[in-house]
């Protein structure tokens, strides 16, 4: 039995874990660039989008597949900076001890 409640405590405290990170990220972060910096993408430390800004070079129609894959482009590298950023507060955090991954 006392194995039941040593893993509702690990889940328990890895739920603790997350809140703490959850809360360290709430004020972070990152941009993201494609084409040149024409178009740049701002997500969160949720990876919600903030802001997107597009250069008015790239907004006519026959620019539209350029435009498209640049805004593809800006969110993944968005996306990927806030990953590293996410591992880094992981790590000043002390990482998650995660049941099982010892």
């Amino acid at each position: 039995m006392s194995s039941v409640f040593s893993k509702l405590k690990q889940f328990k405290d890895l739920r603790e874990q997350g809140k703490k990170l959850q809360g360290a990220l709430g004020n972070e972060t990152s941009t993201g660039q494609a084409a040149g910096g024409k178009v740049v993408i701002i997500v969160d430390g949720s990876l919600k989008m903030k802001a997107i800004e597009i250069d008015n070079e790239l907004l006519s129609p026959d620019k539209k597949n350029k435009l498209q894959d640049a805004i593809k482009d800006a969110h993944t590298d968005a996306q990927n900076k806030m990953q590293r950023i996410v591992a880094a507060k992981m790590q000043e955090m002390g990482g998650f001890d995660l049941p099982g991954m010892k």
